[in-house]
């Protein structure tokens, strides 16, 4: 690299170096650090696209904030001009990654696969460009591999090295039982990187163990290695565990401008700016900017926040709608009033039924003993008044107006 480097010129240094901030930005670990610049810097003088690899087993199709810190990123490598390698684990998840799992991962049928992964297609559209994407499914290379191909790669590592992923030790501690086919997961993920020669992997930092398989089977199969980033886990609203839809602290990216715009306003303080660093779309200098504004106090919290959510419902639905939810939010949360526009609810039912009924019929709440417990922590309204009894006949009339929370309302209109 050092004759690559005699030749760079003024331009070609600084053009390496905003790429190289650029990726950097939020990133957790990069195995090598001095590798990735090596192959930007190759990357620029020879005019030649990287190869960067994301593999997905296709097992949750609904897309969250804390899923697009590693879209954030792919869509950055994308913007100047590498190639993005997608591959749909129709093979490997069958298996299941056990990352983090106590137990063996459930295996997925190809009908499964295939559901999920169209799924992903749609969402991952609102953050990369799907159609620039290249597509792979990996059963394309594992499923022709016969069992002696199998034996020789599973000759390239050691049971030793295995096991020295945390879940894979932590079940041998417990005597907690591993089948033999959870022990091919990371070797299958490497392989895939030998097949499409990946100059780099994206993933989270719990994927540590599976991308550097990546590495290991390039080496092993005399290719140039791939360069490891990994990005940070995302915490969720509670601002403690990971964001994920079990937990109920996460932002789905296809919730309406009004409900993301109020979940992201709920965001902890501490967080403002991993989030802006990891799940927006601001340059290196502004997150900067922000990032020191907030320290001397120059930014207020709230305005941040503000700018942050406005900036993440833009991202998903536009400036207009962007704009509207900002201007909802000011209006019902700032100034104390009722939105301009709820959606509107044409009553067929009875004229008088109980709260807890129509809160379920309304679709405001999923049952009755979450509308009770919703109730007894004073979130229902009617017309603006506090419910305080689970066991309140509501009489039904034109223009009444039910609230949940803070976020939801809707608008009866009688028949």
């Amino acid at each position: 690299m050092s004759e690559i480097n005699a030749k760079l010129t003024e331009e070609q240094i600084l053009e390496v170096e905003r790429q190289l901030a650029i990726y950097s930005q939020g990133v957790k670990e990069i195995i090598p650090n001095e590798e990735l610049e090596a192959k930007i810097t190759k990357s620029v003088v020879e005019n030649r696209p990287l190869k960067i690899k994301l593999g997905l087993d296709p097992s949750a199709p609904d897309v969250h904030l804390g899923h697009t810190v590693v879209l954030n990123k792919m869509r950055q490598f994308q913007e100047n001009g590498h190639i993005i390698q997608l591959i749909i684990g129709d093979f490997t998840g069958k298996i299941g990654d056990p990352t983090g799992k106590s137990v063996a991962r459930k295996q997925l049928t190809d009908d499964e696969v295939k559901h999920n992964a169209e799924t992903y297609f749609e969402q991952f559209a609102k953050v990369i460009d799907m159609e620039k994407v290249e597509l792979h499914y990996n059963s394309k290379w594992l499923s022709q591999l016969n069992f002696e191909d199998v034996i020789q790669l599973a000759g390239k590592i050691t049971v030793a090295r295995l096991l020295e992923r945390d879940d894979f030790e932590e079940r041998m501690a417990f005597r907690k039982p591993i089948s033999l086919h959870e022990f091919f997961y990371p070797l299958m993920q490497g392989y895939d990187s030998v097949v499409l020669e990946s100059d780099i992997e994206l993933g989270g930092s719990d994927q540590h163990f599976n991308i550097l398989m990546g590495r290991h089977f390039q080496e092993k199969f005399g290719k140039e290695k791939q360069v490891a980033l990994l990005m940070p886990l995302l915490e969720g609203l509670d601002g403690v565990e990971k964001m994920s839809k079990s937990k109920k602290n996460y932002i789905g990216i296809d919730e309406s401008p009004q409900e993301m715009y109020g979940k992201s306003m709920s965001i902890p303080d501490e967080l403002m700016s991993k989030y802006f660093e990891l799940i927006t779309d601001f340059t290196p200098d502004k997150i900067k900017s922000i990032k020191a504004d907030l320290e001397k106090s120059v930014l207020h919290p709230r305005d941040a926040k503000m700018l942050l959510a406005k900036t993440i419902v833009r991202m998903y639905h536009g400036i207009n709608e962007a704009e509207k939810a900002e201007n909802h939010f000011v209006t019902v949360f700032q100034k104390g009033t009722m939105p301009d526009e709820i959606p509107v609810v044409i009553w067929e039912g009875d004229k008088e039924i109980s709260i807890l009924d129509l809160l379920v019929d309304l679709k405001l709440l999923s049952s009755k003993s979450e509308a009770r417990r919703m109730i007894e922590n004073r979130g229902i309204k009617i017309n603006g008044n506090k419910v305080e009894d689970p066991q309140l006949q509501v009489s039904i009339t034109d223009e009444l107006i039910v609230q949940v929370g803070k976020r939801k309302f809707v608008k009866i209109e009688m028949k």
